[in-house]
């Protein structure tokens, strides 16, 4: 039995959740407009916590954008080096230090 399937079985099982009062949420012209809209909202008035199911999204992708990096060549020598020590991208090993460097402050 999958994962998934047991997870929509037991979302079906608590299927008895009925809102505390009916949630009208209204078609918005932009952003903005729902954002205050959501920000004047609490779910609190609508829903008690127990009809609440932990989400699961198995293949969302952190969005990533490109970027143009200079380094001195023997830098990018240097990593292409460790990367290759390690079985790893090069540019990987890049994000894994910047990443690592960040968590440190």
């Amino acid at each position: 039995m999958s994962a998934s399937y047991r997870r929509d079985q037991s979302i079906r099982k608590k299927g008895n959740c009925m809102p505390k009062k009916s949630l009208k949420v209204p078609k918005f012209k932009n952003e903005d407009e729902e954002r205050k809209f959501w920000d004047k909202v609490s779910l609190d008035e609508y829903f008690d916590s127990a009809d609440f199911v932990p989400a699961f999204f198995p293949n969302l992708k952190p969005s990533s954008q490109s970027i143009s990096l200079r380094l001195p060549s023997f830098l990018l020598v240097r990593l292409k080096e460790q990367a290759n020590e390690l079985d790893v991208p090069y540019q990987s090993l890049i994000k894994r230090y910047i990443k690592q460097g960040i968590a440190k402050k």
